[in-house]
């Protein structure tokens, strides 16, 4: 009795050897398939494996329709049913090389050409399902998350973003019928975890920190069977290096309420107002009627995110017209004043990075009694 048990235990053991040799291999085959450099797929996890997969194939469902047909469509015409079957062995071999060569070079052009627009754009990419999963981030997204891309994949992008901020990315992710004839564009900022010190250096997830992005693209709406409807953001950490150099860009401050508290020397070239004559009033006084709610819909990021961009807006000049403005803005913590600075006190405040976008436009025309020249002589 005692010898059949642990002949059956033996079994036993050479069966769960054997499912885990085949399930070892099915896993490694998987992983080889993924399109990540061999560095990365050797270190990652059976469930990473999964997830990973799974992205990857529901991508390929939404590129798939474009992409299969331009492939289809230039192999018809060069090597399919255009030939009559005559053909050379040796040239079809030479044809396939050359055509093997060419897709090579196509494809170190192109991600050369990605590499360079992801530095310019200073951020990341990222494809998100109607769902929330996140289908698709570039590879660069470590440099500004400090979470590398195959963390973030497959994952849903709730669990990474503060709960304030999912009602909002619930209005972004919901499709509606303009979305499905001419995909309309999403622009909204949130709050995401980054594992990124203030250092640079990245750290464990445990204690990350909320860091604000700014998304803007569009929804892609799929209407066949099988399909993936997402949306395709570009998303740009706040606040961006500015660039002050520029001629064309100035900066002020701001109260709470958004009125002047300082405004530089620029203001004067740029708008016609002098920064002496702004302070006390607000920003909203200088704003096109029709673009107020861009303007109102950037208060109120700052004030619950502390962070935003305004997007293009128009800013009255004085003496008429007016040119299109983008604002880049930040809320300044308050400082106390203490034993060692008892001046210091500097209540809370709100930065704003300007640039002028156009020239003025419309110069005759003036909406505002705040363009005529004497409405801030006393």
């Amino acid at each position: 009795m005692t010898a059949d048990k642990e002949k059956r235990r033996a079994i036993s053991r050479e069966a769960a050897r054997r499912r885990r040799r085949v399930e070892t291999d099915v896993f490694g085959h998987l992983s080889s398939l993924l399109p990540f450099q061999p560095s990365i797929r050797t270190h990652l996890d059976k469930p990473s494996v999964i997830r990973l997969t799974l992205s990857y194939m529901r991508m390929h469902t939404v590129l798939k329709g474009n992409a299969w047909t331009k492939a289809d469509a230039s192999h018809s015409v060069k090597y399919g049913q255009t030939m009559d079957g005559a053909e050379d062995k040796t040239d079809l071999e030479k044809r396939e090389r050359d055509r093997g060569q060419d897709e090579e070079m196509r494809q170190l052009e192109a991600a050369q050409e990605t590499s360079m627009y992801l530095r310019i754009m200073e951020g990341f990419l990222m494809v998100v399902s109607t769902e929330g999963d996140m289908m698709y981030l570039s590879n660069n997204v470590s440099k500004y998350m400090g979470l590398t891309q195959t963390e973030l994949m497959g994952h849903n992008i709730f669990e990474f973003t503060h709960p304030c901020d999912h009602e909002e990315i619930r209005n972004n992710l919901r499709l509606t019928a303009e979305d499905v004839w001419c995909g309309t564009k999403r622009d909204f900022v949130m709050r995401i975890k980054s594992a990124l010190t203030h250092r640079g250096r990245s750290a464990n997830l445990k204690s990350a920190t909320w860091k604000v992005l700014h998304c803007h693209g569009r929804a892609k709406v799929c209407v066949a069977p099988c399909s993936v409807s997402c949306l395709l953001l570009t998303c740009q950490p706040l606040p961006l290096s500015h660039t002050l150099l520029s001629t064309h860009t100035f900066t002020s401050q701001h109260s709470m309420d958004m009125k002047f508290t300082h405004c530089d020397q620029r203001m004067t070239t740029l708008l016609g107002y002098s920064p002496e004559e702004l302070v006390g009033r607000s920003i909203y006084d200088l704003c096109h009627t029709l673009d107020i709610h861009r303007l109102t819909k950037n208060h109120m990021n700052l004030c619950l995110k502390s962070q935003s961009v305004s997007g293009q807006y128009r800013m009255l000049v004085r003496g008429g017209g007016y040119v299109w403005v983008e604002s880049h803005s930040a809320v300044i913590p308050s400082v106390r004043p203490s034993k060692s600075r008892p001046g210091a006190h500097q209540p809370l405040c709100i930065l704003c990075v300007t640039y002028v976008l156009s020239g003025v436009e419309e110069p005759s025309l003036q909406l505002s009694l705040d363009q005529t020249v004497h409405r801030y002589v006393s």
